[in-house]
């Protein structure tokens, strides 16, 4: 197949263009050139331009399907499908499960998603970010009314993933010693290997199926608990657990998802946030590579980037740890 992706230089785009070219694909990628491309493969053709105000390498071309894993703005996703729908069959936009709207019970395809009260609104924040990926899917479907496959992905990590959501647990926990471990150690975890998404996406183009798909993971339902025990027995870590709980954790300002990432405290009534259904993408192909190979390449990954701590975007900071488990461990102390 000819394809075409929208993006194609980072994270998912980047290995999207890796698996399509490993399963025979031609591929094209439309990009601003703000990020060097230059380690792409030279059979990769590479459009540039601007997905605001500056399709013009575009016009005129035709492919099997797109991909498009950076549209955040209905209007000018609009903009893009609408193009596009007159060179290829398929498009294939890439949401979120961000887009529901209650997540304090399990969601699935049908479950209503988030409403923006000003549709006029394009700053994309944490408040705006999952309604604007739903108006956006609006648009692919609008265009493509027989060729719309709408993926929403839960938390994408992996090699690659420069949020360093996942990526700080398999770091920290290769450290070793004493590890803060936020609240309920029997609470869910939900995350997505990039490389599985990769398959899942191109897999469903080839066979040309469309519809809308939850794509995370594991196919059953992983604790918090078991989660760190893979990483410390990946990495052949020496690190000790040290599960705090969520009002101590408050009482310390410890950020959750940010600091302390795949954890979000009961009392914001979220759990459905990480126990989304994905048996429709299961019944349709989805597979899982095993936990521990996610783990060690993202940490052999990682290893490569020479990041110093204070650049990380997301993590505890090494100080902050020390503070909270001395505290803690005081606590504990106080109390027996």
């Amino acid at each position: 197949m000819n394809l075409l992706i929208l993006g194609g230089t980072k994270f998912l785009g980047l290995h999207l263009v890796k698996e399509a070219l490993n399963r025979g694909h031609e591929v094209t990628i439309f990009t601003r050139g703000s990020v060097d491309s230059s380690f792409l493969p030279k059979q990769v053709e590479k459009l540039f331009g601007d997905r605001e105000g500056n399709l013009s390498a575009l016009e005129g071309r035709k492919w099997d399907a797109v991909i498009d894993t950076s549209g955040y703005v209905p209007r000018i996703v609009k903009d893009s499908a609408q193009l596009l729908s007159k060179a290829c069959d398929m498009y294939a936009f890439v949401s979120s499960i961000s887009v529901y709207k209650d997540f304090s019970k399990q969601v699935d395809e049908n479950s209503q998603v988030g409403e923006l009260e000003d549709i006029s609104i394009e700053a994309v924040n944490g408040e705006t970010y999952g309604p604007l990926k739903a108006l956006s899917e609006n648009e692919v479907r609008n265009a493509f009314p027989e060729g719309a496959l709408i993926i929403r992905p839960g938390l994408i990590v992996g090699p690659n993933d420069y949020t360093d959501r996942f990526t700080y647990w398999p770091v920290r926990i290769a450290l070793g010693g004493d590890v803060v471990v936020p609240g309920n150690s029997d609470a869910a975890v939900q995350f997505i290997d990039v490389r599985d998404l990769a398959t899942f996406i191109l897999k469903a183009i080839e066979e040309k199926k469309i519809g809308t798909y939850n794509v995370t993971g594991p196919k059953e339902t992983l604790s918090f608990k078991d989660f760190v025990e893979v990483c410390k027995e990946a990495t052949q870590s020496d690190a000790e657990f040290v599960w705090v709980e969520d009002e101590f954790l408050l009482e310390q300002n410890i950020g959750f998802w940010v600091e302390l990432p795949l954890y979000i405290p009961a009392k914001e009534n979220m759990q459905g946030f990480l126990t989304v259904s994905i048996d429709k993408a299961l019944s349709n192909g989805l597979l899982f590579r095993p936990l521990s190979e996610t783990v060690l390449d993202t940490l052999n990954w990682d290893n490569t980037r020479q990041i110093k701590q204070e650049d990380r975007k997301a993590g505890l900071d090494p100080l902050k740890e020390k503070s909270v488990l001395k505290k803690w461990n005081k606590r504990n102390d106080v109390g027996q």
